[in-house]
């Protein structure tokens, strides 16, 4: 699976959440493209656009929250790229199952979007019109991924965040636990064994062989339950 990270953000470099967030990017299979960087001007490449949106699987927008939505030139990049004929109508079938999903983050804390509380809308609520308009063009739409007061994140909090956002990215739309436990044995094989001495390396190697171990040991009771059953 390939992903397209699709960032709106005026002042990338300034920002602490979105540099560590890039820092955090899967070594293949992931593409960073942030539109300001590409677009000074605001003058989209269309056939450009349409190209990367093509080769990629998941396709996510990653913004902070600017008055309840995205920095404007992720509007114009909609208004440009999302064709009829390309992405809805009816021969506009180019993004028809594909995973579109929104990296969110807000200064505010997330308990304060809901009814009742500062902001009184949800999230979910706000970022109605992006799931709208994965809807009109037929994509899958996946969680919210919001992302609040990163700065006063401690280093336990930041590494959550960084296998979360990871997660993210990469792991199959599908919640079963033989998906988790692939996904993290690939992420100890790459990530955990990164820059590690040769003793932390083999005790990574135990790790993957004790979950390949437990693994077996749950499939021989599924296995034994199955036949009770039967």
């Amino acid at each position: 699976m390939k992903t397209l990270i699709i960032i709106s953000h005026p002042y990338l470099q300034e920002s602490q959440t979105q540099q560590f967030l890039r820092e955090s990017l899967p070594d293949h299979d992931v593409t960073w493209h942030h539109l300001e960087e590409y677009y000074p001007d605001g003058n989209i490449d269309l056939q450009k656009e349409q190209s990367l949106l093509s080769q990629h699987d998941r396709i996510l927008f990653q913004f902070p929250l600017y008055w309840y939505s995205s920095p404007p030139i992720l509007k114009h990049w909609q208004d440009v790229v999302l064709t009829e004929g390309f992405a809805y109508g009816k021969n506009g079938t180019s993004l028809t199952g594909k995973e579109f999903g929104i990296v969110v983050a807000t200064g505010v804390h997330e308990y304060e979007y809901q009814p009742g509380a500062r902001e009184n809308y949800t999230m979910a609520e706000l970022m109605r019109p992006f799931q709208a308009m994965a809807q009109k063009c037929r994509m899958t739409y996946l969680p919210l991924f919001v992302i609040s007061r990163f700065e006063y994140m401690n280093e336990t909090q930041r590494k959550t965040l960084l296998i979360q956002y990871r997660q993210y990215l990469t792991k199959e739309n599908r919640s079963s636990l033989a998906i988790r436990e692939q996904w993290f044995k690939q992420e100890l094989l790459h990530l955990g064994k990164k820059d590690l001495a040769e003793t932390d390396q083999q005790l990574v190697d135990l790790m993957i062989q004790q979950m390949e171990e437990n693994r077996e040991r749950l499939d021989d009771l599924l296995w034994t339950l199955e036949e009770m059953e039967e």
